[in-house]
């Protein structure tokens, strides 16, 4: 197997350069290091291809050779799908151009390497927007993101990760290029095969580089910070927003009181938004492409309705885009600063919108139940029905302890979201942290629809092997 591998790393750094076949442990180690710190990769060498057509050299060789590859954009992933085992790691960083961005089409032709905060930039500087916001966009790669279908804040009003592209490039398992790159908004010419390769997590096909839509620049925003009696009142607040506003509702996201707590405890800078603490915020946008009418008085005049109705008991309207920063971070930064309260157990999960509710009625007293002292911090993307139902261990636990609880906990939870027609992975993937839940959960017909798909696309199991699927 050594001389096997050496040879193959010889003749795939003679293609793509010495410098860029990483062997050194400290040249590897942070393409090895999750971002969690669940897991810990191995890999004889990371390689860094800087074309399309050097990943599938790469891929045809190590396919010749019975080698695994585990691709990887900016390591960023939660649920380890990025991780290698002992497999060969594919970095696809420096396959960062964007190719193309066409303000008449509203299209933009990128590479997989891409950051995604520089095609944010890129959009606007076109005067479009594309509109894929996650709290790792200035570290994050659209492949990447389009691998596992990422999700973020603007879901409600432009959808997940999926909805964004029109066409893909993606190297094969025997290393064939398929060249789906087509910037049609029409387009059922067959099987609408890039379908196959989005959300999949690199286990059917690697891509390379999409034709992302783009949309017009918001010409106007006006954002709010509001606590809410219950996640109850929170949903009728949406449905009010949403008739009031119409597509003008971007973002819809709710927060539990000790997630916004740990933030301000934490996080240097962020401010209180209201003098007394309240049980339940959401955090809401307005946006649109036109100054046709005022979005703040909208905005205003749909909350005071709101406030006479008991569905908001306090807000602050943002009066500045610092203002607004300042709200956002109260959201963006929950992640981050959960870290400081020790051992957190993480639920991506979603449930009908109309049921959001109902799930936290009952997942709550369940977990709390499980482990008294539990501190649930439960946050996300109601207006799309997505949970991040995270659970901080009690104050003074060990924390190895509490994190051997995950399993106990998922079964828990995910018993409480299967019941209810949900999902035990709404954004984040399965990766190998929910491979077991997704056999465990998973429709029996849809499973086997799953490996007949993997079988007949990579029929040697050989790329990002051991992850979403046993084969």
């Amino acid at each position: 197997m050594s001389s096997s591998i050496d040879s193959l790393l010889a003749a795939i750094a003679q293609r793509i350069g010495a410098a860029h076949v990483l062997t050194a442990p400290e040249d590897m180690a942070p393409y090895l290091r999750e971002e969690r710190g669940l897991y810990q990769g191995k890999t004889p060498a990371v390689l860094r291809p800087g074309s399309t057509q050097e990943v599938a050299f790469i891929v045809q060789a190590c396919a010749a050779a019975g080698i695994a590859v585990v691709p990887q954009g900016g390591n960023t992933g939660l649920v380890g799908g990025q991780v290698p085992f002992g497999e060969v790691l594919l970095s696809l960083q420096r396959l960062d151009r964007i190719r193309q961005v066409d303000p008449i089409d509203m299209t933009m032709t990128v590479e997989a390497g891409c950051i995604l905060d520089k095609l944010h930039e890129a959009a606007e500087a076109a005067g479009c927007l594309f509109p894929l916001h996650i709290a790792s966009q200035g570290s994050c790669r659209i492949g990447g993101n389009l691998a596992s279908n990422a999700g973020g804040t603007a879901v409600l009003r432009y959808g997940n990760a999926k909805d964004l592209v029109l066409g893909l490039e993606v190297v094969l398992a025997d290393g064939r290029v398929w060249n789906g790159m087509k910037r049609l908004r029409k387009n059922n010419a067959g099987y609408d095969l890039k379908h196959l390769f989005l959300g999949t997590e690199g286990t059917l096909g690697i891509i390379t580089a999409a034709v992302l839509k783009l949309f017009p620049q918001p010409a106007q925003r006006a954002t709010a910070f509001l606590a809410v009696p219950d996640p109850a009142a929170a949903l009728a607040l949406l449905k009010r927003l949403r008739g009031e506003a119409g597509d003008a509702l971007t973002t819809f996201e709710l927060m539990a009181a000790f997630g916004v707590e740990t933030v301000l405890n934490h996080m240097p800078g962020t401010v209180r938004p209201f003098r007394d603490r309240y049980d339940w915020y959401v955090l809401a946008e307005f946006s649109a492409p036109t100054r046709a009418f005022d979005l703040a008085a909208l905005m205003e005049e749909s909350l005071g309705t709101a406030m006479e109705a008991g569905e908001v008991v306090d807000a602050v309207i943002a009066a500045s885009q610092a203002q607004a920063a300042a709200l956002w971070r109260l959201r963006e930064d929950m992640s981050e600063a959960q870290k400081h309260e020790g051992g957190s157990i993480k639920h991506d999960v979603s449930v009908p919108v109309s049921r959001v509710p109902e799930f936290l009625a009952r997942a709550l007293p369940a977990v709390e139940a499980l482990l008294p002292g539990l501190r649930p911090c439960p946050f996300g993307h109601v207006g799309d029905g997505n949970i991040h139902f995270n659970l901080s261990q009690p104050v003074g636990m060990d924390k190895a302890a509490f994190l051997a609880m995950w399993e106990a906990f998922n079964r828990v939870v995910h018993d409480i979201v299967v019941e209810m027609d949900g999902s035990i992975a709404a954004e984040h993937g399965i990766g190998i942290l929910k491979r077991e839940e997704l056999a465990h959960y998973a429709d029996a017909v849809g499973l086997d629809l799953m490996h007949r798909l993997k079988r007949a696309l990579d029929p040697a199991g050989l790329l990002n092997p051991g992850k979403v699927i046993h084969l």
